[in-house]
C-alpha cells in the first residue's frame, strides 16, 4: 500500500469522540468568550419558564464541541472546509455531552481528498443533541 493511502479513512470510520460536561462552569466560560449572557443559559428560573428543567447550555457550545472533535481527527495541513449544525434538544445541566463524527464520504482526486463526516452531539444516554455534516480537505 502506498503511503498516501492510508492516510484516506475507511467509509463508516468513527472519529474519536470529544466530551465535556454541561455545566454552569463551561457556560459561563463560552459566555465570556462570546459576550452570550443570557438569562436561559445562566440562571435556572430563566430556563424553567423557558420550559425546561433548569438552565441550560448554549446550543453554538455543541458546535464549538462539534469543531473540537473534527480538528482533534484531522491531521497536520488538512483543511476544515465547512461545518453544519442542526440543534435538536438542548444539553441540560449537569449531563455529558458527546461530540462524534463518522466518515460518510471520500472523493479522491489527484492531488487532495475530501472526506466528509456526519456530526452529531448526544448526552450520556446516547440521545442526539444535534447533529450535521463537515467536511475536510486533505492534500496528498
Amino acid at each position: 500500500m502506498h503511503a498516501n493511502e492510508r492516510r484516506v479513512p475507511a467509509l463508516g470510520a468513527l472519529i474519536a469522540p470529544f466530551e465535556r460536561r454541561s455545566e454552569p462552569g463551561a457556560w459561563n466560560r463560552f459566555a465570556a468568550v462570546n459576550d452570550e449572557f443570557v438569562a436561559i443559559h445562566m440562571d435556572d428560573d430563566a430556563g424553567r419558564q423557558a420550559g425546561f428543567p433548569s438552565a441550560f447550555g448554549m446550543g453554538n457550545l455543541q458546535l464549538a464541541y462539534l469543531h473540537a472533535a473534527v480538528r482533534q481527527w484531522m491531521r497536520d495541513g488538512d483543511q476544515l472546509t465547512a461545518v453544519t449544525c442542526r440543534y435538536r434538544r438542548p444539553s441540560l445541566k449537569n449531563t455529558q455531552v458527546v461530540a462524534r463524527g463518522l466518515v460518510t464520504g471520500v472523493t479522491t482526486a489527484e492531488r487532495e481528498t475530501t472526506i466528509e463526516l456526519e456530526i452529531w452531539t448526544e448526552d450520556e444516554m446516547g440521545t442526539r443533541l444535534s447533529d450535521g455534516v463537515a467536511r475536510v480537505r486533505r492534500r496528498r
